[in-house]
């Protein structure tokens, strides 16, 4: 069976320039990207996990064009990205929409649930009439299980889990076929998550979308991904098809992630993995392997060279000098 890819990114990299308040005459540079290759199949989940700074939100931002990148392609259906400017990049957006992780935030509280999900309508030229618009804005709130007579409602009027519900019926309006959901359950309680989860999961059929879910909770993670991507310090470190990730992790952070993962019974984890020391600066990341400060299994060429991440096993690749 063959796969179609809709989006690849290739040696994709990102870099802000930041005061110095220290030395105020020479600038610094925060790499929150480096060189991430990623290819999204169409119809899949691919959940992209690591700590918080790994450059999870960044690398999302930059596919939706919210960010440019510093270096590197990102290609959509084999146009690139890059080069699209007005009309253009207004067609590729109602292609690839964004659930935020702040559902407080990302609905104007000014505006009614109607002016909020019914906008992208409007700038995309879908509806004809306020009329056109109310309606469909109650079908999508329908869609997300809230009741369409809500649409006259302002956000304030709603909890976080019905926010995020709004936020994702905004994302449904123009008809995407890609959706970064950008830790879209990381603000909610574990009942609101498990509803919003199950929700994005029954949308995903019913309209064959492609996920790329953004997220640090590997449960949710495993429950909702078909392939799961590690990122840290910027890099993808890992990246595997989820059940040969979760069953077999190779690199030794993600290994390490997976041990922290809590379980039911105390004390029922003997080999949890605790990290020593703090995730280096991206102003000042270390040599070689970004990973090598805190890795028990380091050697000579960790701290030397920078390893690429290649395949090791059938799907599955992580950039480790351990598998040379």
């Amino acid at each position: 069976m063959t796969t179609e890819i809709l989006l690849e990114l290739e040696n994709i990299s990102k870099t802000f320039k930041v005061r110095d308040k220290y030395n105020p005459g020479k600038p610094s540079f925060v790499h929150a990207v480096d060189g991430v290759n990623l290819a999204v199949e169409k119809g899949e989940t691919l959940g992209i996990v690591g700590e918080s700074g790994c450059g999870k939100s960044t690398t999302g931002r930059m596919i939706m064009r919210l960010l440019d990148a510093s270096k590197g392609k990102i290609y959509y259906r084999g146009t690139d990205l890059s080069s699209l400017k007005g009309k253009s990049l207004l067609k590729m957006r109602k292609k690839i929409q964004m659930v935020f992780q702040d559902p407080y935030a990302s609905l104007n509280p000014r505006l009614t649930i109607a002016e909020n999900v019914g906008e992208p309508l409007i700038i995309h030229k879908l509806i004809k009439s306020r009329a056109d618009r109310d309606e469909q804005v109650k079908e999508l709130l329908g869609q997300v299980g809230l009741d369409p007579s809500y649409y006259t409602r302002y956000p304030f009027e709603f909890s976080g889990g019905q926010r995020q519900r709004i936020g994702i019926a905004r994302a449904l309006a123009v008809e995407p076929e890609i959706i970064i959901a950008d830790e879209p359950v990381s603000a909610l309680d574990v009942s609101l998550q498990a509803q919003v989860i199950n929700l994005m999961q029954d949308l995903k059929q019913q309209k064959n979308l492609t996920y790329i879910f953004i997220a640090h909770d590997l449960s949710v993670v495993k429950h909702i991904s078909d392939r799961v991507a590690v990122m840290y310090l910027g890099r993808v470190v890992e990246l595997a098809e989820k059940h040969s990730l979760f069953d077999n992790p190779m690199h030794p952070y993600t290994q390490a992630l997976l041990s922290a993962i809590p379980v039911p019974t105390p004390g029922a984890k003997e080999d949890r993995i605790v990290l020593q020391g703090d995730v280096p600066s991206p102003m000042n990341p270390p040599s070689g392997c970004p990973f090598h400060p805190r890795c028990s299994k380091a050697f000579d060429k960790c701290r030397e060279c920078m390893p690429e991440l290649k395949l090791v096993g059938k799907g599955h690749s992580t950039a480790c000098h351990l598998y040379d």
